[in-house]
């Protein structure tokens, strides 16, 4: 048979299938009557509206759109295919913003709505899931735009115009439930009841109150009935109970009765005239004495209560049922309350800024009110008596607020000693020394319009003394006319200037002196007269001459002597000079013989400046030269050589100067006919030279004196005190010097044996500086003297001071500066020192209630029993004058109580004298003390008075035991140097130079001092000054240490441009924060190299070769000694000067490629062949170098052949080859050097220089002569300035003072004090060590404060339950401050009576209270429990917190089972905290024993057991427990003792057929077809699916198809099923077309709709031929 279910399902089939055919038909009908109607496949489009356009801002604008017709199919077409009716419009009215209305409108924005849940916004209803911390969610807000002026709305595009609109939505978090937590429950309550039928309770706290929808606390509460036994009498049914007392009120015949009393004593008995006089005496003393205040009126009234009888269900019986006992007090005095009443408000006070000024912050004015009636018994407390707020002064005639600017002194003089004293202080020798150095300035700080706000003042002035005269005031004041008088203006305190401080210290550059270079000394000249204008004289001076190759500082006049001279006789201007000589002719015109050489000469001066020959025409020129022309057969000889070098400069009667000139043997003689060779002597000639003495002569200059004034010049500016700071000069002066002649080796000689044409001047004109006169600041205003008072009240009599500061040093013989600096003087104390008490005095007399009042009550008698007494109160300055109440209110000690509770002795009662003092100790520790009293009166002869346990007449205690023990506490502190020289002064900022940083100090550590009972006492008790001193040593910074610089190395080339390179080594490496070093070689790291470029004159070395030697012919021919042979020549490389070679060096030195030949092999001639002279030199090749340019050498024809015979060519030629005879000549530039300074100076101001050299083409480096003959062109500076930085050490200021403890008391209290960076390091210098602040701790002090005590038990007289009181002491106790947890103990009262009278900040103290005691048979509310710990809402794995809270509860306490229905409802409440702790919870489980079946209970992270924190997963504890037991979260145990999973989640099972894991049941995701953002709708199954075996315990449940596998995955059944349904659903919608499909029109009408216009459209079908 089929089942149900399915028949049932299959009519659905039927039911879908038709209407998804009705549909499709409804639809594809509508479809075709568009397509017929035509004009319905068209539609209109808009763009966006354009921006709003128009000439006036506001409403009257327009904007417009653009609209066009478009096909369904997305194409546009024309408009006439759309409906016209239906055209959107395309223009509209608009508001056009303009700028101005950004003030008229803004955005408003709502609150901020409901956090939603993103799943719900997504599906539409909330979906279950697993808090993991929170759920994300998204809350919402109303955006919109406003008239501000009337808050009305307006278009949100007005708003956007000026800023964009503001988020509507943001993402938060819903916090996950927190169900409530609770404590286990308190052990049981013993029974109720001694006998019959009562209750035991037991109770719990509420640890986490219940938040953001989480379950609500269970009961704290748990019942249980007992019965201790069977009652033997009757069980006490009744009890007597005392109500509330009722409200104070007064009596109402008081008045009345006054009055009566008043006229009564009127009428009473007289007393004599001298007993009123006195009695009116005491009375008038002792209201002097009260002195009482109209603030306080202190009504005593009266109130009463009732006592009634209940039975133990709370209901009232008559009061003769409760057994009979003392009645308790029904009526008893009271103070009436009475709330504070104020008068009204003051006027408000001018504003305490008095001036104009945007930038600063504004003032504020105050008001204030006076008490006129203080509070009295519970009446309300005083509100606040003053109230400020703030303000600003508007108005013209506002004067602007002052203003405050940094001023700085001149900078003192640049010191490079400031700069070495950093470095090396064992440096000493600090002369000369120049380069980088530092300056120095003091700061201060002055009010910048001091003048400004004089003149405004002064302007105000005279302005109101105009008016009073009736004359007309200015509109605007003529500030333009005013002239300020510039003059130092006052310090003021630093505090008052904002912005940066100026630099104290700068670097700064002295310069250092370039010393004069001078050239070699040159050749003497000829014999010369001193002027050649005068020409009389008989002896001349030869000179010498060297120049300035570096000119000083301070111009030439600070070089050494560049001339010399020699007297010498006959001396001459104008001479000829040899240039050459002609070649030897005879005279004859022979071939050969004697002949003569013509003299090459030139007409030159005194200088050796070619001139005209004119001018020598007095000296006849040179006479030809005397020679030989040798025959074929002679001997040849070469022409002399040109003489050497003088060996002297000057002769003496030892000494003489020579020179010498050879020549060789070219040819033999043919022997017979022939002329002779000379033998070797007359080879070589030598001659006298510098012939004249060695007596040198010179001008000798002395240093210049100083600048003094010139009579004959006028003052430029005679006043010096009107001279401008920084210009440079006022007074032309003049110097002088001395000059004299000075012979060599000698000394000064007279001055006519110098000459007189170079003679140095011995006067020059000068600039005399300005005089600088000291230029101060005004003092100081005086510091301010605050007042100061010693523990007992008197004034400290203090010191202020006033300082000036030096702002220009006085200079070139100004006004000195005044010694006195700083002035201080005492401050005139105050007379009395600021502060308020209160004054108390005497208690009144203790009044009773009336008694016409308490006349009825039993027990009651006239004039004795408990009353009330007042007293009265002023407020006094600490001198004891009498102020107004308002100020004890805010500034003394809380307000003494005003009444307390008296009794007056009946005739039964006791009366006994107050306790004495204790008697004094003889000792601490040993024995005791006693106090007495004594009973008087009538109380002496009553036994009950005599019962000393009742009324104990003495008291003993033992003597305070007073010993006391010192221990350290805390750990130690910084290590402190010694304290050396004051703080920085308020009123200017310096620079000290170095603040001592290392060295020994020492460091401390607090010393605590405890009692004998283990309370904190003053360190003092302990004879401790309440540290522990401990040396300690800061280690002193050790710089990098380097050796000093080598000697230059020689230049590494000795032609042209090298480098020379001079080093130093490491000594010591820095430590401790010493100064770096400077980079090291990277090779070793221990090296510092300098190098800079040198350049080598090519000429600096030469080679000078010797005349070739005699001929050693191979093929001798004794006869004619002719023919092949050898000559050799020594060749050797010597120092060049300006006299000529000099001393022969190494070979090395010299070029190689230029050494001379030092052999040569040639043909000897024979007699009678031709003989030439040595070839010329090469003549020069022309630029530029090819081959076919040539270059030629000749030689010229000694001695002619004999007939037949010919000379060789006496020219040579050869081609010209690049490098090899022929060059190109460039400049090189070399790199600059590193900068290099002078030599006493270590940073600054520098030179780098670079070198020009010339090169020739082959790369070798030539003289630059060669590249000066082709005028190269020079485009480079060889010189450009640098800086070496300055090593400047980190400048640190001097420690500020100690600072205040940060603790007022305790362990923990530290001091601070901190310092500055004055002067950062710069470049290599020291860097600033790392402590900027240092601490240290404080005495350790006692900490006392007021306490209470617990609360007493609650009391009620002499009944059994009612209303009552309970009580607490206010204690002082003492605690090291180590926080709440730190109780104390208990001290004597007086050791807290500097403190304010408040607990825990709470001023109003409260040392009773109402309560209610239960009656029994009551069911009741519990006393508040204490405040829970403070516990963090928070989830540790997700790391998010919700907040703090803590919670109190009170739980509901019952006596008797028939009352649990009266139970009020149980309380609690929370509150935030701050610093909770995050906890965890987790189920623990544990076996019972003899049981197998475990035990789970709830733990928190901290160990305590808790009910409802942990997830609400926990196995059902019931009979049937499982077994193994359900271990896997979301399980639990069924009835039929088997395990199962939660709603949602599906069952895995193992292989052995037990449960292994609840797996959720998966969430279908289905994508809708109108979400463009992608969004999910998450649809989940209601019911979880089932296995398909039935197993015992699991009826109950519908069995289903499971999809899912036991690995959680899809089973394959289910994909089939997914592909037959898509199938079918294919097929329903081709059945659906089909059916609804209608028949084809006729062509005609095909053809007729195909004539509209449409687009082109292409298909393809299929045809190749497409």
């Amino acid at each position: 048979m089929e089942p149900t279910g399915w028949r049932r399902r299959g009519g659905s089939w039927h039911l879908l299938v038709s209407l998804l055919l009705l549909l499709g038909c409804v639809f594809r009908r509508d479809l075709a009557q568009t397509d017929d109607g035509g004009k319905s496949v068209y539609f209109w489009e808009t763009g966006p509206w354009g921006r709003c356009m128009g000439s006036d801002c506001g409403p009257g604008g327009s904007q417009s759109r653009a609209v066009w017709c478009a096909h369904v199919e997305g194409w546009t077409t024309l408009h006439t295919n759309c409906d016209q009716s239906l055209r959107p419009s395309n223009q509209r009215n608009c508001f056009r913003v303009c700028d101005w209305h950004k003030d008229l409108y803004d955005w408003r924005l709502g609150p901020w709505n409901t956090c939603v849940s993103v799943s719900s916004r997504v599906s539409g209803a909330p979906q279950p899931f697993t808090c993991s911390g929170g759920e994300e969610g998204i809350q919402t807000r109303e955006v919109g735009c406003t008239l501000k002026s009337e808050s009305s709305p307006a278009e949100n595009a007005i708003c956007e115009y000026f800023e964009p609109q503001p988020r509507l939505e943001q993402a938060c978090l819903i916090p996950c439930p927190q169900d409530c937590v609770v404590s286990d429950y308190s052990p049981w309550t013993s029974c109720s009841k001694t006998c019959g039928t009562g209750l035991r309770n037991r109770v719990r706290s509420v640890l986490v109150p219940p938040l953001f929808g989480g379950s609500i606390c269970p009961n704290l509460t748990e019942f249980q009935s007992c019965k201790p036994g069977p009652c033997t009498g009757p069980e006490g049914m009744y009890s007597l109970r005392v109500g509330a007392w009722t409200p104070c009120v007064l009596p109402q015949t008081r008045t009345t009765r006054q009055a009566k009393r008043r006229k009564g004593k009127g009428q009473g008995g007289a007393k004599d005239p001298e007993t009123r006089e006195l009695i009116q005496k005491k009375r008038t003393r002792n209201r002097l004495n009260r002195q009482e205040s109209s603030s306080w009126d202190v009504q005593v009234g009266y109130q009463t209560r009732d006592v009634t009888c209940v039975h133990r269900n709370s209901s009232g019986v008559p009061r003769n049922l409760c057994t009979p006992r003392e009645t308790p007090l029904t009526i008893q005095s009271c103070v009436l309350p009475r709330d504070c009443q104020l008068s009204d408000w003051s006027d408000w006070s001018s504003c305490s800024k008095a001036c104009s000024d945007s930038d600063s912050p504004g003032g504020r004015r105050e008001r204030r009110r006076r008490v006129l009636q203080c509070p009295t018994g519970e009446g309300a407390e005083c509100p606040i008596l003053e109230e400020r707020e703030p303000c600003e002064l508007q108005g013209d005639a506002v004067m602007p607020c002052a203003v405050y600017a940094w001023r700085t002194t001149e900078w003192s003089d640049c010191r490079v000693d400031l700069l070495l004293g950093q470095q090396d202080r064992r440096r000493t020798n600090l002369t000369g020394l120049c380069g980088g150095g530092l300056q120095t300035r003091e700061v201060y700080c002055v009010q910048a319009n001091a003048e400004l706000l004089k003149y405004l003042s002064d302007f105000q002035e005279k302005d109101k003394a105009g008016q009073t005269q009736r004359q007309p005031k200015p509109s605007v004041p003529p500030l333009l006319s005013v002239s300020f008088h510039i003059t130092a203006t006052r310090p003021v305190e630093n505090r008052l200037c904002g912005g940066p401080v100026p630099n104290r210290s700068q670097l700064c550059q002295v310069a250092c002196p370039v010393e004069c270079q001078v050239s070699p000394w040159g050749a003497w000249g000829p014999c010369t007269f001193e002027s050649c204008n005068d020409q009389s004289a008989k002896k001349g001076f030869k000179l010498r001459r060297r120049k300035i190759t570096n000119e000083p500082t301070g111009g030439p006049a600070n070089c050494p002597h560049l001339v010399e001279a020699l007297p010498c006789d006959q001396p001459s201007c104008y001479g000829w000079r040899q240039v050459g000589l002609d070649r030897c002719a005879t005279a004859d015109q022979t071939p050969c013989g004697p002949g003569t050489q013509l003299v090459r000469v030139q007409c030159v001066n005194s200088n050796g400046e070619p001139v005209d020959e004119s001018l020598c025409s007095s000296a006849p020129p040179p006479d030809p030269v005397a020679c030989q022309v040798p025959c074929s057969r002679d001997c040849v000889l070469s022409d002399w050589t040109v003489w050497s070098i003088c060996s002297q400069t000057c002769s003496s009667k030892t000494v003489e100067g020579k020179q010498m000139r050879t020549r060789s043997i070219l040819a033999y003689n043919a022997g017979e006919g022939g002329a002779m060779c000379p033998n070797s002597s007359s080879l070589q000639e030598v001659r006298n030279c510098n012939e004249h003495a060695c007596t040198v002569y010179h001008w000798q200059t002395g240093p210049w004196g100083p600048c003094t004034e010139d009579p004959s010049s006028a003052p430029l500016n005679s006043n010096s005190t009107g001279a401008v700071v920084g210009f440079g000069s006022c007074y032309k002066g003049v110097q002088t010097r001395k000059v004299m002649c000075v012979r060599v080796n000698v000394g000064q000689v007279p001055p006519k044996k110098c000459p007189d044409g170079p003679r140095p001047s011995t006067v020059r004109p000068c600039q005399l500086p300005c005089k600088k006169d000291c230029i101060m600041t005004p003092f100081s205003e005086w510091t301010s003297c605050p007042v100061a008072c010693d523990a007992a009240g008197n004034a400290v009599k203090i010191k202020q001071y006033r300082k000036r500061l030096v702002i220009q040093a006085p200079s070139n013989g100004g006004q000195d500066c005044p010694e006195v600096l700083e002035e201080e003087r005492e401050c005139q104390p105050p007379q009395t020192c600021p502060g308020f008490r209160w004054k108390t005095h005497k208690w009144r007399k203790c009044q009773l209630v009336p008694w016409f009042l308490r006349q009825d009550r039993p027990g009651a008698q006239e004039n004795c029993g408990p009353g009330l007494q007042t007293r009265a109160l002023s407020c006094r300055q600490l001198d004891g004058t009498q102020v107004d109440v308002a100020e004890c209110l805010q500034l003394a000690r809380s307000i003494p109580a005003l009444t307390q509770r008296c009794q007056l002795p009946c005739q039964d009662d006791c009366q006994l004298t107050n306790w004495s003092k204790f008697s004094s100790c003889s000792a601490d520790c040993v024995g005791v003390r006693t106090r007495k009293r004594a009973l008087i009166g009538r109380s002496k002869k009553k036994d009950k008075c005599k019962n000393t346990q009742m009324y104990p007449l003495s008291e003993t205690q033992y003597c305070p035991c007073d010993k006391y023990n010192a221990q350290p506490v805390g750990n130690w502190s910084d290590c402190i140097l010694p304290e050396g020289g004051r703080a920085e002064s308020t009123l200017g900022l310096k620079v000290t130079g170095d603040v001592k940083e290392c060295g020994q100090g020492y460091r401390y550590q607090a010393m605590v001092c405890y009692d004998q009972d283990g309370r904190l006492v003053e360190t003092a008790r302990c004879n401790s000054h309440g540290y522990i001193e401990e040396a300690c040593i800061i280690p002193c910074p050790s710089d990098c240490k380097l050796s000093e610089w080598s000697n230059w190395s020689r230049c590494s080339k000795s032609c042209g441009s090298g480098v020379k390179v001079r080093s130093k080594w490491l000594r010591e490496k820095p430590y401790n924060g010493g100064r770096p070093c400077p980079k090291l070689d990277h090779v070793n790291q221990a090296q510092v190299y300098e190098v800079v470029p040198c350049q080598s004159d090519c000429n600096q070395y030469v080679w000078v070769a010797e005349p070739w030697s005699v001929w050693k012919v191979s093929n001798v021919d004794l006869k004619e000694n002719c023919g092949e042979g050898v000559q050799t020549r020594k060749v050797r490389c010597m120092l060049n000067t300006i006299d000529g070679p000099s001393e022969a060096v190494e070979d090395y030195l010299c070029d190689p490629e230029e050494m001379p030949l030092g052999a040569r092999e040639s043909r000897l001639p024979c007699p009678e062949d031709c003989v030439l002279n040595d070839w010329g030199p090469w003549s020069r090749c022309r630029l530029p170098c090819t081959r076919s340019n040539g270059r030629i050498r000749a030689a010229y024809t000694l001695r002619s052949p004999s007939a037949g015979r010919l000379c060789p060519d006496t020219t040579e030629e050869e081609p010209c080859g690049l490098n090899l005879n022929c060059f190109n000549y460039f400049y090189n530039i070399t790199d600059w050097s590193t900068c290099q300074l002078s030599p006493n100076a270590v940073c600054g101001q520098g030179i780098k220089t670079r070198m020009l050299d010339c090169v020739r083409s082959d790369g070798k480096s030539v003289d630059i002569k060669f590249c000066e003959e082709l005028n190269l062109e020079k485009k480079w500076q060889m010189n450009i300035s640098c800086v070496v930085e300055c090593p400047v050490n980190c400048q640190l200021s001097e420690w500020s003072s100690w600072s205040e403890c940060s603790q007022t008391c305790g362990l923990d209290g530290k001091m601070w004090r901190q310092r500055s960076v004055v002067q950062a390091s710069q470049g290599d210098g020291r860097p600033c060590s790392s402590p900027m602040e240092q601490w240290k701790p404080c005495p350790v002090r006692p900490c006392y404060r007021w306490q209470y005590s617990a609360w007493s038990e609650c009391r009620v007289e002499s009944v059994v339950c009612g209303h009552g009181t309970r009580y607490r002491n206010l204690t002082c106790v003492v605690s090291d401050g180590g926080g709440e947890q730190d109780n104390g103990g208990q001290v004597d009262e007086e050791l807290c009576g500097g403190l304010e009278l408040s607990v825990n900040g709470d001023k109003r103290i409260r040392l009773k209270e109402a309560c209610t005691l239960p009656c029994p048979g009551e069911c009741y509310l519990m006393e508040w429990s204490d405040w829970s710990a403070c516990i963090s809402i928070c989830v540790k794995e997700a790391g998010v917190d919700f907040g703090s809270v803590r919670v109190r509860s009170r739980a509901v306490l019952a006596q008797e089972p028939e009352n649990l229905q009266l139970c009020p409802d149980q309380a609690w409440e929370s509150q935030p905290c701050t610093g909770g702790e995050c906890f965890q919870y987790k189920w623990l489980s544990s076996f019972r024993p003899n049981s197998s079946r475990p035990l789970f209970w709830c733990q928190r992270s901290d160990g305590l057991n808790v009910s409802g924190g942990c997830l609400p997963v926990t196995p059902v504890m019931d009979d049937s427990g499982c077994d193994p037991p359900c271990v896997p979260p979301t399980s639990y145990c069924s009835e039929a003792g088997l395990c199962m999973c939660e709603e949602g989640y599906t069952e895995v099972l193992s292989a052995g057929g037990l449960l292994d894991q609840c797996a959720p049941i998966p969430v279908l995701e289905i994508p809708t077809a109108g979400d463009k953002k992608g969004d999910v709708k998450t649809s989940r199954a209601v019911n979880p699916t089932l296995t398909a075996t039935t197993q015992p315990g699991r009826s109950g449940r519908t069995w289903y198809l499971q999809p899912y596998g036991p690995d959680g995955k899809l089973k394959i059944w289910v994909y089939g099923v997914a592909a037959g349904a898509f199938v079918l659903f294919i097929f329903i919608v081709s059945m659906t077309y089909l059916a609804c499909k209608k028949p084809k029109r006729p062509e005609r009408a095909r053809q007729q709709q195909n004539n509209r216009l449409k687009p082109l459209t292409l298909a393809y079908d299929g045809d190749t031929d497409m």
